[in-house]
């Protein structure tokens, strides 16, 4: 029997309250989703990345209505919780940002994250007060729902020319005060930033890995305080590596050697419906 949307809402948030560090696998259609599933993932997200590269754009390039339809698919491809990356909610006014959550919720999801990024180049980052302004919007839409949704509240400093530790906490300390349930700030440099970010607040931190040489192991990130680590596109690209190294192989050397390694049909059809 297939699990209804609040039961895996419930589920997702017990995630965040046990003790103890869990990853959240970052997956772009059915088929990554149930592979995830039958690898006892025990939660899944959305990349607004991988969405935007099956599309053939890039990252940003998507309508609210794209992202939401890829959400769509996924969740109803297995019964895991699933959290959608809906970047800036595609949106700058906050009420604009509550819509998108309610409408993320219509969708299937379970949780999703806001972040302070205007996809402005002059003004990369919302200003501080407008920023919590956006979460607290997107909380009160979250709060609204008849079931918990686990709000995610990034800043994106370290993403766009803005390595400032201070202001990083100083507007995670006060997306926590707005009600987030999740704090993130991706492309922290190192594991000394990760404590500080973890020990400045009190509601579960999550981790981005998928940068080389800021990304550190679940026993690592677990000892700094992480809650909980997501995989960005790491596993989109990997994937996308397999299939060039594949097609490469084919086109410069007219073998099939690749066939050797992959997964059956059979395989893949053993994880399909989970």
């Amino acid at each position: 029997m297939s699990a209804t949307q609040p039961q895996k809402a419930e589920r997702f948030r017990a995630l965040h309250q046990r003790p103890g560090t869990f990853v959240i696998a970052n997956v772009w259609d059915g088929a990554s989703a149930c592979v995830m599933a039958g690898l006892e993932f025990e939660a899944l997200a959305t990349s607004s990345a991988a969405c935007a590269a099956t599309l053939g754009r890039h990252d940003g390039g998507i309508t609210r209505e794209e992202a939401l339809a890829h959400a769509r698919a996924i969740a109803a491809a297995c019964d895991l919780p699933l959290s959608g990356d809906l970047e800036r909610g595609f949106a700058d006014a906050p009420e604009a940002v509550a819509q998108t959550i309610a409408l993320a919720a219509d969708a299937g999801l379970v949780g999703g994250s806001i972040e302070d990024a205007s996809g402005d180049a002059r003004t990369p980052i919302y200003d501080f007060g407008l920023a919590v302004e956006r979460v607290a919007a997107a909380v009160e839409a979250a709060r609204r729902l008849p079931f918990p949704f686990m709000l995610t509240a990034r800043t994106e400093n370290y993403f766009h020319g803005r390595p400032d530790l201070d202001d990083t906490v100083r507007r995670l300390q006060a997306f926590e005060r707005a009600g987030a349930d999740v704090l993130f700030a991706p492309g922290l440099p190192d594991l000394a930033a990760v404590r500080t970010v973890c020990s400045a607040v009190s509601k579960p931190v999550n981790f981005m890995v998928g940068i080389r040489g800021r990304s550190f192991s679940v026993a690592e990130l677990a000892a700094a305080g992480v809650r909980r680590i997501s995989l960005s596109t790491s596993l989109y690209r990997a994937a996308i590596t397999g299939l060039y190294a594949a097609a490469r192989e084919v086109q410069q050397s007219g073998t099939f050697g690749y066939l050797e390694t992959i997964m059956s049909g059979g395989d893949l059809d053993g994880f399909l419906g989970q």
